[in-house]
């Protein structure tokens, strides 16, 4: 719909240049976007204001005169008698009348907005089209052949999820569905810590020596298991392993309903040699240098605040390294953009990842996305967590408490750029002080008012007594979207879907 209203703003612009004498002018967009008020229509446009000042005329009159051209009778009827035989009457003709219907006004308000109003039987026909083609509604082809990949939670494989990963999981998750819905390829990705320090952190917590850095009950667990083996290492690879298989992939599928399509191992990459060859591409662009025994990257030439180690004094791998090895892959798998969600303490590793990525050669777009803290408040007060104390409210343990929808919904309330206080009382309140409960209630009103209708058990009783009739069963019983003509039951939000950015 809205390059439908840029397509008749601008043969009605093209039109008024030459009827007017408008000055020649060029335009790099004609923004067209929703209006905060329904009562200024369902679509606006500041074009009138943008123009005013390259014609030099007031918006308000620049706008009544495009509004004047777009309405012109002899136009929106799709007439053919117009004796200016210009280019672009014909293209505005045209665009006119495949617009006819849709409408029910144009108006102009101040400062100079251009406020078009859908008409109720054009909102019709959209709930009879919803009807019809059920979750296909709205699908797009803007992403076509465009391959995506998104990781996000990637926590460490040393304990159960948290909070945090929980937002940053559900709003990555929601925002693949989103990009396949516009027909874009997406790869869900969990990039798997295996290989860094925090795995011995996690071999001295399941020895219980002075080095533990995390307890709990999956700790106590895991001593049981493995505490013989006395290899610090061992114990902390084989841990993280069984962390990862029985708790965290469990976690992500079974309680919050997400589907990785690949769990990369950051070991994996490692034996396979992708940091070497990494570091090895690097160096043949001349974009390291040794200096104090190590070898640097230069991260400022591509815009972060200092050079990054690539390797230490001691011949070891800096963590930066497995970064370049996994943005190589990454690169090599034919991704034409990246995305990547980190948590409120990785705001720092932004620009030095989006060096990386340059430094390696990916020019295309690559988004990071960074998901604010989570606070729970429990009774009023927030309730205080750690890790490494064992005292965390794990998600599991939320979701369990108040439900999978529930969770998800109060977590996609909020943009991930800002804090977020979870208040669990709120989430549990059966009343309309929670959110949710409008949502719900809505549901279950419209289930009982179907119930109450018989039309389920008509629709069965239909299908009974007439499969073996040769006619279209979904002509059987026909309900009159007509009947829809209250502003409220036409206001469909749903209607957006159809309306995503092109993100080239």
């Amino acid at each position: 719909m809205k390059k439908n209203i840029q397509k008749i703003i601008k043969s009605a612009l093209t039109e008024a240049k030459k009827s007017n004498g408008w000055p020649d002018f060029e335009l790099n967009e004609i923004i067209v976007d929703y209006p905060k008020s329904e009562q200024f229509g369902d679509y606006t446009s500041n074009i009138a204001m943008i123009l005013a000042k390259k014609i030099g005329k007031n918006p308000m009159e620049t706008a009544n005169y495009l509004k004047e051209i777009i309405c012109r009778p002899e136009l929106v009827s799709g007439s053919r008698d117009v004796t200016n035989g210009a280019q672009s009457i014909e293209m505005l003709k045209q665009v006119q009348h495949d617009m006819t219907g849709i409408f029910e006004k144009i108006e102009v308000a101040q400062p100079g907005y251009l406020n078009f109003y859908l008409s109720k039987k054009y909102l019709q026909d959209i709930v009879e089209k919803i009807n019809t083609e059920k979750e296909k509604f709205g699908n797009s082809e803007v992403g076509k052949n465009i391959k995506i990949n998104n990781e996000f939670i990637s926590a460490n494989p040393t304990g159960p999820l948290h909070l945090g990963n929980g937002r940053g999981g559900f709003y990555g998750d929601s925002l693949s569905r989103v990009l396949r819905k516009a027909g874009f390829e997406v790869t869900n990705e969990y990039y798997v810590n295996d290989a860094g320090g925090q795995v011995e952190k996690l071999g001295h917590s399941v020895l219980k020596d002075e080095e533990a850095s995390y307890t709990g009950e999956y700790i106590d667990e895991l001593n049981k298991k493995y505490a013989k083996l006395k290899d610090v290492r061992e114990i902390g690879k084989i841990a993280a392993r069984e962390v990862l298989e029985n708790i965290i992939k469990k976690t992500t599928k079974e309680k919050m309903q997400i589907s990785f399509d690949e769990w990369t191992s950051e070991q994996k990459l490692s034996d396979e040699g992708y940091d070497k060859r990494a570091i090895s591409l690097l160096k043949e662009k001349g974009l390291t240098y040794e200096s104090e025994g190590a070898l640097w990257l230069k991260t400022t030439d591509f815009g972060d605040d200092k050079d990054r180690v690539l390797i230490k004094k001691d011949g070891k791998n800096a963590y930066i390294a497995g970064d370049c090895g996994y943005m190589l892959n990454k690169i090599e798998r034919g991704y034409s953009r990246l995305i990547m969600g980190l948590g409120a303490d990785h705001h720092g590793y932004v620009s030095r990842l989006k060096a990386v990525a340059l430094a390696l050669g990916f020019n295309e777009d690559f988004r990071i996305i960074i998901s604010q803290l989570v606070r729970l408040i429990k009774d009023g007060k927030e309730a205080r967590m750690s890790k490494r104390a064992g005292n965390v409210i794990n998600l599991d343990d939320l979701i369990d408490e108040i439900g999978h929808d529930v969770t998800i919904f109060f977590f996609l309330m909020y943009s991930p750029d800002t804090h977020m206080n979870f208040d669990l009382g709120l989430a549990k309140e059966r009343s309309s002080k929670n959110p949710v409960f409008y949502v719900q209630y809505a549901h279950a009103r419209i289930a009982s008012i179907l119930a109450k209708s018989q039309i389920t058990n008509n629709l069965q009783q239909t299908t009974e007594k007439t499969k073996n009739l040769n006619f279209d069963r979904s002509k059987s019983l026909v309900v009159s979207c007509g009947l829809l003509t209250h502003e409220k039951e036409l206001s469909l939000k749903v209607m957006r879907f159809t309306n995503f950015r092109n993100m080239q």
